[in-house]
């Protein structure tokens, strides 16, 4: 099956996208395109699967590089093919020929670029790690290799939308004391339940700290099952496992 590969004007001409989960190897809760091995899935299936990632941006398995994700707000520069997984939310180079990637399953992938100065970044970015700054965090590391914040472009890939994200009030207790004006990102749920703006609060956080455009493709993961994996949906339906949805842009 051809991969289906959500892409952003922003980020053209480079190689980049938002891959879905259809045209994988893996099978079951995994059916599709899961790139995780973090996951119980087969290994042999996600290594097929990166595989046919990087085969589709242009490059090698080895120069697909990804980290060790944490939910933390660390980036770290990239400077050759086939480095090992470190514990980090974020990555960033300015070498020609890499491909940054972060794996997601409701949470933001955010991918960067600055077209002038050669430099671009992937970021996971969870509630904690917005939150905690790996959006900022991306754009510092990006600028330690000579990018400008105001002409680096940043596109929110799919995850989960406010209408399904429900969440209790101690979870809202951290974003106010973080900021009052977060209250904006909470609508009412059921009972004491609260909805979550992920992708505004996202957007929120990257145009604060003043990059030049910033944009969501407007895709939830929850919603659309048979496009995308969800953390969230698998847990709700009891499933053993949940696959991960990669985004990767190459310079």
């Amino acid at each position: 099956m051809t991969l289906d590969i959500i892409t952003a004007p922003g980020l053209a001409p480079l190689s980049h996208g938002f891959f879905t989960r259809r045209g994988g190897a893996s099978s079951g809760v995994f059916a599709g395109l899961n790139c995780g091995h973090g996951s119980s899935d087969q290994h042999e299936a996600v290594t097929i699967n990166r595989s046919r990632a990087a085969h589709a941006l242009g490059v090698s398995p080895e120069a697909l590089i990804g980290v060790h994700q944490v939910h933390s707000a660390r980036a770290t520069t990239v400077t050759e093919p086939g480095m090992e997984p470190v514990k980090a939310d974020a990555l960033v180079t300015a070498r020609p020929g890499l491909a940054l990637s972060v794996l997601a399953a409701d949470c933001q992938p955010v991918l960067f670029a600055d077209h002038l100065a050669g430099v671009i970044g992937a970021a996971h970015a969870g509630w904690r790690g917005t939150l905690e700054g790996v959006l900022e965090a991306t754009l510092d590391g990006m600028e330690a290799l000579g990018a400008d914040r105001g002409s680096t472009v940043a596109v929110i890939g799919p995850c989960i939308s406010q209408g399904n994200y429900e969440v209790g009030p101690e979870f809202l207790d951290d974003f106010l004391a973080d900021a009052p004006e977060n209250a904006r990102f909470f609508a009412n749920g059921t009972g004491d339940r609260y909805l979550f703006d992920l992708p505004g609060f996202g957007l929120h956080r990257l145009r604060a700290a003043g990059i030049g455009e910033a944009t969501w493709t407007r895709h939830c993961t929850y919603a659309d099952p048979e496009r995308f994996f969800s953390y969230r949906r698998s847990t709700h339906e009891r499933e053993a496992d949940y696959g991960r949805l990669i985004s990767a842009i190459r310079l």
